[in-house]
C-alpha cells in the first residue's frame, strides 16, 4: 500500500507538471491570484486520473512482487505452503475494489471537474478578455480564428493587426468570411456569456454563394470597408476548446444514464436526417420528370425516347438533366459531411461510454502484468521494473489512442476501438500469471515449433546420405 501511494503520488504530481507546462501560455502574465491558479489545476487534475492510475498499479506491482522474488520471500512462503495465487488473492480483491472505486470516480468526478474546469476558464476570460487570444497565432474560438499582431493595455484588450476568419459549414467553405482590421478592442460583461470584439478601420471580405452552381465553382466574393465593426464571440463555444489540443465535448462531463439517454436522442436524429435526406432527393427526381419538356409527337410508345424530342426541346431536357445532376450532386456531397459530423459526435459519446469501463478493467489488467512480471523478473526497485512499466505502459497507450481515433472516425466499432488495447493485453497478463504460478521463466519456449522442423530436415539429409 505505501509502495502504490508513493508511486501514485510521484507520477501524479508529474503529470500535474505536464499540465502547468501546457498551460503556461494560458496562465503567464494574466495577473490571476495563487488561488485561482490553484483552482485550475485542481479542476484539470481529476482527468489525468485515467492515466496515471493503471501505470501506478503496474509499476507498483512490479517493484513489490520484483522485491518478494529478489528477496526470497516467495521462496519463504512456498516452503510454508503459501502458493503464489494464495499470496495474491488479497491483493487481487484490493485491486477489484480499487477498479469499483475507479470507476465512479470516472462517471461521477471526472464529468463535474470537466465542467468546473471549463466554467473556471470561462470566467477567467470574462475577467481577462485578452486571454482568449494569444499573439502571433490563429485562436479558435466558436466557429472563428482570430489572429492578432499585438495586444496592449493593462488587460491586453487593445489589440493590433487583427485578422478573423469565420467559418461556415453550410456554405462548404473553410473560411466563408475574413475580416481584416487594423486595431481592435475586447469588451466582456462578467453577466454576460458574450464577448464584444470592436474592430477599428479594416476591412470585410465574404465569399457569396449563388444559387447556380456553374456560377458557384467561380468563388465569387464581395469586399467591403468599415470604420468601426462590432463582432460577439460566444463564450459558449470555448465548451468544445481544450489545452491538450483534443475537443472537450459535452460528452465527457456526462454520466453513464446522461450518455444513454443522449445517444438515444442522437441516433434517432440522425435517422431521421437520412430518411429525410433520402426523401428529398426522391422529391428532386420527380420534380425533373414533372417539369420536363412535352414532346409534339403524337406517338405512344417508342424505343428511341429522344427521337419523340425536337432540336431545341433536346436542348432544353439536357439543360434540365445537367442543372439537376449538379444539384443532387451538391446536396449529395452537403448530406454526407453533415452525416459524417453526426455520426463522429455519436462516436465520441459511444467512447466516452466505454471508456469508464475500460478504465476499472485496466486496473485489473495491470496488475495481472505487473505481479506476476515481477515475480519473474525477480528485481525489485525502481530500476529495470520502471523500464518494464514504462514499456508496457506506452505499448497500451499507442494502441488506445490509436484504437479511439480510428473509432472516433467511424473506422471501427466504438467498442472495439475502447478495448482494443485491453483485449491485446489479456492474452499478455493470462500467460505471464500463469508462468508465475508455475514456476516458468519468462523465456518462451518454441519447440513445439522447431522440433516438427527438424525431424522434416533430419529424415531429408538422412535419405540424401544414403
Amino acid at each position: 500500500m505505501i509502495t502504490f501511494t508513493s508511486v501514485f503520488v510521484i507520477l501524479f504530481f508529474i503529470f500535474v507538471l505536464q499540465g502547468i507546462w501546457l498551460f503556461i501560455s494560458e496562465l503567464a502574465g494574466k495577473d490571476l491570484d495563487t488561488f485561482t491558479v490553484f483552482k485550475f489545476l485542481s479542476f484539470y487534475a481529476p482527468t489525468i486520473v485515467p492515466m496515471v492510475l493503471p501505470l501506478s498499479v503496474l509499476l507498483a506491482s512490479i517493484m513489490t512482487f520484483g522485491s518478494f522474488a529478489e528477496n526470497y520471500e516467495f521462496a519463504a512462503m512456498k516452503s510454508s505452503g503459501i502458493s503464489l495465487q494464495r499470496a495474491m488473492k488479497m491483493l487481487t480483491l484490493s485491486i477489484g475494489l480499487l477498479a469499483l472505486v475507479s470507476f465512479f470516480f470516472a462517471n461521477n468526478v471526472i464529468p463535474r471537474a470537466q465542467y468546473k474546469f471549463i466554467n473556471l476558464r470561462k470566467t477567467i476570460v470574462q475577467q481577462k478578455p485578452a486571454m482568449a487570444i494569444a499573439e502571433g497565432q490563429f485562436n479558435t474560438i466558436g466557429n472563428s480564428n482570430i489572429k492578432v499582431d499585438k495586444k496592449s493595455g493593462d488587460n491586453g484588450e487593445f489589440l493590433e493587426g487583427v485578422v478573423m476568419h469565420v467559418k461556415n459549414t453550410n456554405a462548404g467553405i473553410a473560411a466563408n468570411t475574413v475580416i481584416k482590421a487594423k486595431n481592435g478592442i475586447l469588451k466582456s460583461n462578467t453577466n454576460s456569456n458574450y464577448l464584444q470584439l470592436e474592430l477599428l478601420d479594416g476591412n470585410y471580405y465574404e465569399n457569396v454563394l449563388p444559387s447556380s452552381y456553374e456560377e458557384r465553382q467561380k468563388r465569387p466574393f464581395a469586399k467591403s470597408s468599415f470604420e468601426r465593426y462590432i463582432v460577439s464571440i460566444d463564450l459558449t463555444k470555448l465548451n468544445k476548446m481544450d489545452y491538450t489540443d483534443e475537443d472537450v465535448t459535452s460528452e465527457k462531463m456526462l454520466t453513464i444514464s446522461e450518455l444513454n439517454y443522449t445517444l438515444d436522442s442522437l441516433k434517432t436524429n440522425y435517422n431521421k436526417d437520412i430518411v429525410s435526406f433520402a426523401e428529398n432527393i426522391s422529391l428532386r427526381s420527380d420534380w425533373a420528370k414533372d417539369n420536363k419538356p412535352k414532346a409534339n409527337s403524337t406517338t405512344n410508345q417508342t424505343k428511341d425516347l429522344l427521337s419523340i424530342y425536337n432540336y431545341t426541346e433536346k436542348a432544353q431536357l439536357f439543360e434540365i438533366i445537367k442543372n439537376n445532376l449538379s444539384s443532387t450532386e451538391y446536396t449529395l456531397s452537403n448530406a454526407e459531411s453533415d452525416l459524417a459530423v453526426k455520426k463522429k459526435n455519436i462516436n465520441s459519446h459511444w467512447i466516452v461510454f466505454y471508456e469508464k469501463f475500460m478504465i476499472a478493467y485496466s486496473c485489473l489488467l495491470m496488475f495481472f502484468i505487473g505481479a506476476p512480471l515481477g515475480a519473474i523478473i525477480r528485481k525489485g526497485g525502481v530500476g529495470l521494473p520502471m523500464v518494464f512499466a514504462v514499456i508496457i505502459f506506452i505499448t497500451f497507450h499507442f494502441i488506445n489512442t490509436f484504437g479511439r481515433k480510428l473509432a472516433q472516425e467511424d473506422g471501427i466499432h466504438p467498442f472495439l476501438g475502447v478495448w482494443m488495447a485491453s483485449l491485446l493485453l489479456t492474452p499478455f497478463a493470462i500467460m505471464l500469471t500463469y508462468r508465475a504460478t508455475n514456476d516458468i521463466g519468462l523465456m518462451i519456449s518454441f519447440d513445439w515449433i522447431t522440433d516438427p522442423i527438424k525431424k522434416i530436415f533430419g529424415k531429408y539429409l538422412n535419405n540424401n546420405n544414403n
